[in-house]
């Protein structure tokens, strides 16, 4: 088979066959060819929106849920209708302690405050956090650390901003590190800039400070806003999430049944949908690009029955001067390979100009809607090894079908 397709006559009777009718040729392959570029194009842009959804999700633990308090919708014990529920670092501790599947534990306390420096001022929220907050929700540090045990231990007046909440209090490239601000009159020291993520999960917070730091000064004692449990990979979120929210009830007096005591959200569950989604796209484009493929190597079978019907002749004159079944088969499947390679190979590289555009014009900024739309080189054999085997089956047809024609029948064809 090597030496057959290294042979000259090989490729000039494939030429010779196809340049009889260009139009016709040219037209089989568009079916192949925008067959391969939509598999290309739409995987290359699943692709891309699967690297903007982890650029997103990246730095989060993504198999958390956000509980806090709200108030009740039903008496119990002694206890009316309305209640504030209020959570407290007890609560917080019982369901690290007792509910299964929980890795961590994050309470949390925000506010809104007021900050000055020198002549500037602005109104921020600011949360007294742990360190465990920057291993859960990453920040993107510009200068300085995150809050340290230090800093808990010790209640120290530290502050980790937001490059939002710099740019009011200080001057254009004015140092920040080490420097001080006022918050609702009580001075902080500046121990770190971030920059402000696509995505910020709970309240928005502009500034951290020790956890401690925030019990003290403004007085909170045990109670806490809300809580972030994160659980380990291989357990249920949604679970974790029912079996945390009937404890709370439990410890806090409230009614089984009373759904609107405790709010939450599940990022987990989300993050699972969205996950879902992106697994479903893909298959969708590969039902589709591979449809869409079969549909134009069949016109390419279709387009070689007629040329083999056009050749009758030819075919005959070479039966006649020995020429074996098996040899007939062979060119017309060699014809019926090349053209889809062909239209496959010029498919693939439409498609890699298309997401190298797509990139471009929608890949560019923190906020890209798709991040580096690409596929992999294992795709592209893939897809090759599919146009190889669609080629040869449905050349097959036309093959069985020349041969099927008896020699002095075909001479004798007009």
């Amino acid at each position: 088979m090597l030496k057959f397709l290294l042979e000259r006559d090989t490729w000039q009777e494939i030429f010779d066959s196809l340049g009889k009718n260009k139009l016709r040729s040219i037209l089989t392959m568009v079916g192949v060819w925008w067959g391969i570029l939509l598999l290309i194009g739409l995987l290359g842009s699943a692709r891309g929106l699967e690297n903007a959804f982890n650029r997103l999700f990246g730095d989060f633990a993504t198999n958390t849920v956000f509980v806090w308090g709200q108030s009740t919708s039903k008496a119990f014990r002694g206890f009316q209708e309305g209640r504030q529920v209020s959570l407290s670092l007890s609560d917080a501790k019982n369901i690290e302690a007792n509910v299964e599947g929980v890795e961590f534990v994050l309470p949390r306390n925000q506010r809104s405050i007021s900050a000055t420096r020198n002549f500037l001022t602005g109104s921020f929220q600011m949360a007294g956090d742990y360190p465990l907050l920057d291993q859960l929700q990453k920040k993107k540090l510009i200068h300085g650390r995150f809050i340290n045990q230090n800093d808990i231990d010790d209640r120290k007046k530290v502050v980790v901003m937001s490059e939002d909440a710099y740019q009011q209090l200080f001057e254009k490239d004015e140092k920040a590190i080490g420097e001080y601000v006022e918050i609702n009159g009580i001075n902080f020291k500046v121990i770190g800039l971030f920059e402000v993520g696509n995505i910020n999960m709970g309240p928005r917070t502009d500034m951290h400070i020790p956890f401690t730091t925030f019990q003290q000064i403004y007085n909170r004692g045990d109670k806490i806003g809300w809580m972030m449990i994160t659980g380990r990979p291989q357990f249920d979120i949604k679970q974790i999430e029912a079996d945390a929210k009937l404890l709370l009830r439990n410890l806090n007096n409230i009614h089984p049944d009373d759904q609107r005591a405790f709010g939450s959200f599940n990022l987990g569950n989300e993050f699972k949908k969205m996950t879902g989604f992106l697994v479903g796209m893909q298959f969708l484009t590969w039902f589709v690009g591979i449809a869409t493929l079969i549909a134009g190597v069949f016109a390419i079978g279709n387009i070689l029955l007629i040329t083999v019907k056009e050749r009758t002749k030819e075919i005959g004159v070479r039966r006649a001067l020995g020429a074996t079944p098996y040899e007939i088969k062979r060119q017309i499947v060699v014809e019926a390979v090349f053209l889809t390679l062909v239209a496959g190979v010029l498919g693939i590289v439409t498609g890699g100009l298309i997401l190298i555009i797509m990139d471009y014009l929608f890949g560019q900024g923190p906020e890209a809607a798709i991040v580096n739309a690409s596929v992999s080189i294992s795709v592209v054999f893939v897809a090759l090894l599919i146009l190889v085997a669609l080629g040869s089956l449905i050349g097959l047809i036309p093959a069985f079908k020349a041969t099927s024609i008896k020699p002095i029948e075909a001479l004798r064809e007009e």
